[in-house]
Formats: C-alpha cells, structure tokens, sequence
C-alpha cells in the first residue's frame, strides 16, 4: 500500500464522522420546523438561563445512577432506561415527519408508535454497526430539534460552556466518564455512532474487554447532538430572512472544524474530552457568522 492510500484510509474515518456529524446537523434543521409548529418545545420560555440549569442536573442526576448501576452490575437497568428514551425519541421524530404530510391526518400518533417499537426491537434484536449508525443519526438529529427549538441561543451558549467544562473535568479530572463509557460500551446501546477499520467488520462481534485493539472507531452521540443544539437554536430564533444564515452556517462550519482538531488529538492516541473542542468550536464559528451578518443574540 502506497504512503497515499495508507493516508487515505488513516483520515477516512474522520470524515466519516464528520459526514455523520453534518447528517445530524441537517436533519435536526429540517425536523425543527414541524417540531415547532406541533408545540413540542419543553419550555414556555426557551430565553430562561435556568433552563440550561435543569439540564445540567439532568445530566448529573442521569450520570449518578448509571455509576450506581454498574457499581451494583445492574447493566439491566441501564439498558431499560436507554430503550426507553430511544423509542420516545424516534416517537417525535416520527410525528414531525409524518405531521408533512397531509393524507396521513389522524394517525400520524400510531403509526409513530408502531414506527419507534419496531425499529427499537429491530436494534434489540439485531445491533449491527449500520443498523446503529442509521438510528443513531435519527436520534441525535431528533433531539438537537428538540432541545435546539426549547433553548434560545443564549442559554444555549450557557450549556454549551457548562458541558465543556464538565466533560472535560469528568475525562481529564476524575475520569468517571471513561469509566462510564467502558461500562456500558459492551452493552452494545446505540448510544454511539461505528465506524468500521475494514469491511467485514461486525459490531456484534466486537470485543469491548480491556486491552484488546478495537475494530472500529466510536463517537458518542452526545457529540453530534450537542453543537447542534446552537445550529438548530440560531436557526429558529435569530432572523434569517428566509434561509440559512450566517450564524447558522458559521455553527456548522465551527463544529466541523472543531472536530477535525479533536480527530487529530485522538489519532495521536491519548483519549480527549470531545466536548470542549466541538462546543468551542461550534460557539466561535457562530459569533464569527454574527460579526459577518451583523446579527443580534439577543
């Protein structure tokens, strides 16, 4: 293999996630609108700082009891909660979907819940790396709209700033995240998008235990859904004239950014903290379309 295929195929998962980074980023801009129009926002008053707040605690609340959990190996319980909060998202992003189309008024509710159990039982039954990856994009997309539609941009920027520094406290300071993640990593979950060394590749033969090389390389969703709460959030509540903004353009392009530097960290092989690096680089792409347009936060 020549030194330029050999940098090809070195890079080529990177932009593999990134792609996959891109499809969240554009799916969740194309589910905000019908998500909006049918009320699915969580909060009455998406500017209120104090909502970043109650998902801080959220997370917090939601990382104690998965450590808890796997102290007590009680995986069973991890995976229940997990399940459940797949079907729920898949449930909105069903609805906002089906909601386009007008000859299916009256049962867009069923069919969305016939929709989420069976591609839910499917990922039970059968969690291969694409089947993973496909449903994962849906997710992440489905709750960068949600959360992206309930927070202006300013609380936003808040969480944002918030998540970074804890994920960077929970990877560098105390590593619980590393623990948590290598937890529940050989539960299979997708939680995570694949992305595959070489083409047999099987995520249902992956071995998750410790000192044994990995086959794939992996990406939480957290880390596609959280810079896209920014691009979705300046799309929906700063003007934008009818089309895709700089600020939203600038959020896009700054989280890509922002991953192509974490990439490059991670391919030196010291584990990182993504969230740090994506949500700054989602934040200072933002501000840099708000100079360029002139636009207003507030």
């Amino acid at each position: 293999m020549s030194s330029s295929e050999q940098s090809i195929k070195d890079y080529l998962p990177i932009l593999s996630m990134a792609g996959l980074i891109l499809v969240v980023q554009v799916l969740a801009l194309f589910l905000s609108a019908p998500m909006k129009v049918n009320d699915m926002q969580a909060f009455e008053d998406p500017t209120q700082v104090s909502n970043s707040i109650y998902y801080i605690i959220m997370i917090l609340v939601f990382t104690l009891l998965v450590l808890i959990a796997l102290k007590k190996n009680m995986k069973w319980v991890i995976s229940l909660f997990i399940y459940i909060a797949i079907i729920s998202t898949l449930y909105y992003v069903f609805f906002a979907l089906l909601t386009l189309f007008p000859s299916l008024s009256g049962f867009e509710a069923i069919a969305s819940v016939l929709l989420s159990i069976g591609i839910t039982v499917l990922l039970y039954k059968y969690p291969e790396w694409y089947i993973v990856d496909i449903v994962g994009v849906c997710i992440a997309g489905g709750v960068g709209a949600l959360i992206g539609i309930s927070l202006s941009v300013v609380p936003v920027i808040v969480l944002l700033l918030l998540l970074a520094v804890y994920d960077a406290i929970s990877v560098y300071k105390t590593k619980h995240m590393i623990v948590m993640a290598e937890g529940i990593m050989d539960l299979k979950l997708p939680i995570l998008f694949v992305i595959p060394k070489h083409s047999n590749y099987s995520f249902l033969q992956e071995s998750f235990k410790e000192g044994e090389k990995r086959e794939a390389f992996f990406m939480g969703l957290g880390d596609a859904v959280m810079p896209t709460l920014l691009v979705v959030s300046a799309n929906v509540f700063m003007h934008n004239n009818g089309g895709i903004s700089y600020p939203v353009i600038g959020a896009i392009l700054g989280t890509l950014v922002g991953h192509a530097v974490l990439s490059i960290l991670v391919m030196r092989g010291k584990p990182q903290a993504g969230l740090p690096f994506l949500n700054s680089g989602v934040i200072l792409g933002f501000f840099t379309g708000v100079l360029l347009s002139g636009a207003s936060i507030m």
